[in-house]
Order: C-alpha cells, then sequence, then structure tokens
C-alpha cells in the first residue's frame, strides 16, 4: 500500500498575516510525518510526529499557543484512533501537558479506557513516563495578550485575536501496511468556562478512523460538531462515495445547512486518497500527493 497523510492547522477567518506562518507550520508538520512514513514507520507515529510539530508551534491553537480559559488558563485535548480496532485514546483539560497528542497515545496502547480527564488524565501520564510542566510553559505571550483584550471587550474581535473559536490541529495517515489512524489537537476556545470540552477528543466528532472507509480529522465551532457528529457523518459518506473529496464536501453542506455554523474538516479514504472542505473563509492544511510532492495551503 502506497503511503498517505494530510494535515490541517485550522479552519477560521485567518488573517493575511498569518498565512505564511500557517502554511510553513502545515509543510513542517507534513515533512515530520513523510519522513516516517517514506521510511516505511506506522501511521500512528506519523500523525504523532505530525501533531507534535503543530503543538510546539505558537500560531496553532494546540499544546503551546493555545488559547486561555476564563481563569487565564490553558486547557487542552487530543484523540488518537486506530482504524482497525476502532479504539480511541483522548485526554481532555490538561493543564500540564506540553504535547496532549503524547498522552492520547498512551492512553490508546495502554489504558483500559479510551479517554482521561484533568488530574486524572495528568496523574496517568506521570505514571507513564511522560512528564508534567508548569501550566505557565504553555502560555504563549500573543495568546496571553489576546486573552487580556478579550477580558475587557467580551467581543473576542479579530483585531485582539488569530480567531477565538478555531485554530485546532490533526493529521490523518496511511502507512505501507495498510494502518490507518487520525488524529486532533486543540486548546479550545479563548474564554471558554473552565472544564469546557469540545469536539476535539470525542469520538466520532473531531476524529474517527475505520480502516473499511477511511479517517477524518475536523475543525471549528465544538459545539455544532458535535450536533451532526460530523467526523463519523463523513466517515460514514466515504462507505458510498467514490470521491474522497466529495464526501468531505458534503459532510460540510451538511453540517452548514444544519448547524448555520462553521467548520472544516481533512480527511482520507481506505485507499489514502485525500479530501478536504471547510465553509469559513480560511483553513490551513496540507497533503503528500501520490509524486511525493507536498501540497499546501491556506
Amino acid at each position: 500500500m502506497k503511503p498517505s497523510i494530510i494535515v490541517h492547522g485550522g479552519a477560521w477567518d485567518i488573517p493575511d498575516d498569518a498565512v505564511e506562518a500557517c502554511q510553513s507550520g502545515c509543510q513542517r508538520a507534513l515533512t515530520a510525518g513523510w519522513s516516517v512514513l517514506s521510511g516505511g514507520g506506522s501511521a500512528l507515529d506519523a500523525v504523532e510526529a505530525a501533531i507534535v510539530v503543530l503543538e510546539n508551534d505558537p500560531v496553532f491553537d494546540a499544546g503551546y499557543g493555545s488559547h486561555l480559559n476564563l481563569d487565564g488558563r490553558v486547557e487542552c485535548d487530543a484523540i488518537v484512533m486506530d482504524g482497525a480496532t476502532l479504539r480511541a485514546g483522548s485526554a481532555a483539560a490538561l493543564q500540564r501537558i506540553r504535547n496532549p497528542i503524547r498522552l492520547a497515545r498512551k492512553i490508546l496502547e495502554t489504558c483500559p479506557h479510551m479517554m482521561l480527564v484533568a488530574e486524572g488524565a495528568e496523574r496517568y501520564a506521570k505514571t507513564h513516563g511522560i512528564p508534567l510542566c508548569d501550566p505557565k510553559e504553555l502560555i504563549a505571550e500573543a495568546e496571553w495578550e489576546a486573552w487580556q483584550q478579550c477580558k475587557k471587550d467580551q467581543q473576542h474581535a479579530p483585531a485582539n485575536h488569530r480567531g477565538h473559536e478555531q485554530g485546532t490541529v490533526g493529521a490523518v495517515a496511511v502507512d505501507s501496511h495498510g494502518g490507518l489512524f487520525a488524529a486532533t489537537s486543540t486548546g479550545g476556545t479563548c474564554c471558554k468556562l473552565p472544564g469546557r470540552i469540545g469536539d476535539s477528543p470525542l469520538i466520532g466528532c473531531g476524529c474517527y478512523a475505520d480502516s473499511e472507509a477511511g479517517g477524518v480529522s475536523s475543525t471549528g465551532y465544538g459545539e455544532a460538531i458535535m450536533k451532526v457528529v460530523m467526523a463519523k457523518a463523513a466517515v460514514d459518506l466515504l462507505r458510498s462515495e467514490a470521491s474522497a473529496m466529495h464526501a468531505a464536501q458534503e459532510t460540510i453542506a451538511l453540517f452548514s445547512k444544519r448547524t448555520q455554523a462553521t467548520a472544516g474538516l481533512i480527511l482520507l479514504d481506505r485507499d489514502g486518497n485525500p479530501g478536504f472542505a471547510f465553509n469559513t473563509p480560511r483553513m490551513a492544511y496540507g497533503y503528500v500527493a501520490p509524486d511525493g510532492s507536498y501540497h499546501t495551503a491556506v
């Protein structure tokens, strides 16, 4: 099987001055993931490698650079799903994990449960070799400034922020052995209530993978994405749609009609063909074409 990978850095009203940084981040994430796949590595290793790059880049709303909640603290969520077993590993409301996707993977591989949250998730991380960090280490200067402005005017204006309800990151990969994994990571929305969890770490909403059909990572307004279980809806369309791109577009059309909200998604069908769609002004994404060339756009 020919390997394939697609990534995203969020669907929102990305301003002109952030386009280059978002595109560059997706390019570096693709490079990290593709280096795994092209060397015969697993799709799980590839999605983790890609998302770690995005979590470490403050231009994206995940890991370092996450939006701050109402109390001025970072709370991150992440998920990874195995298309072969339908098993997922999910972690939410994390305040002391530098790369949430690493904990999601640890839960996938070693935990009897599929989702852990808050202090319990962090305790599991610590006892399984994932170090905890000072919560302040996750706060990027730009997000601290945006939070202070948003607290003042309560409007979350684009002038204050890069997109207060979007910016989630994700990746989907197929490896040479046919393994299919999808993953999503986010810092949520600016000034969200402490303890708020959106679509990103929820199986079927922010992420879904089934080797019989394909894998999806979602981004956008979480409360609306949950209403239509968007990632699962897209995978269900892949069971009957001839085109990965058409399945992505049909899913966003359904989402728009039923919720009147904004979102985007990336996907690979079971053969590794990429698809993507969004109803926002822009979405940061990239994929590796069959000839090995990188395609990124915002």
